[in-house]
């Protein structure tokens, strides 16, 4: 059994990289790890089946935001690939707790590879979290 069918659901974790050029040479070059989307800010990894991605932060600074489908994305910031009725349970709950949302529930990349349910919150140390969902499973490394 992969991870991909496993039926416990794979992290998300995006971290800081100062050079995305020397990011895609260790992780696809060295590690061997296959690309899937990008832009000029970030770079999304498949890590054994977890989706490990990459985002520039200038030199010295440890949280910076980037532009990802019109909105700034806090990185870093961690969370898990749920199922889309997982996502949207999870998002009820998170809506009944009052949760303050950094980028409330919404469809990322609608119509184009990637589609996914995407929310970003804040835990209570500042932590940036981030819960997805895919409703085809197959797009979640999509180029």
């Amino acid at each position: 059994m992969t991870v991909l069918d496993s039926p416990i659901p794979r992290f998300h974790l995006a971290v800081p990289v100062d050079d995305l050029a020397a990011a895609r040479r260790f992780y696809g070059e060295v590690l061997g790890l296959s690309q899937g989307r990008s832009s000029d800010t970030w770079i999304d990894w498949n890590l054994e089946g977890h989706q490990f991605v990459t985002h520039l932060a200038p030199e010295g600074q440890r949280r910076i935001h980037n532009p990802v489908d019109g909105h700034d994305v806090p990185v870093p910031h961690f969370g898990l690939v749920l199922t889309v009725a997982e996502f949207q349970k999870l998002a009820e709950r998170l809506r009944a707790a009052d949760t303050e949302f950094v980028i409330e529930p919404y469809v990322r990349f609608e119509g184009e590879p990637g589609e996914q349910w995407t929310m970003f919150l804040f835990d209570p140390a500042g932590n940036a979290m981030e819960f997805k969902a895919f409703a085809d499973d197959s797009q979640v490394f999509a180029v």
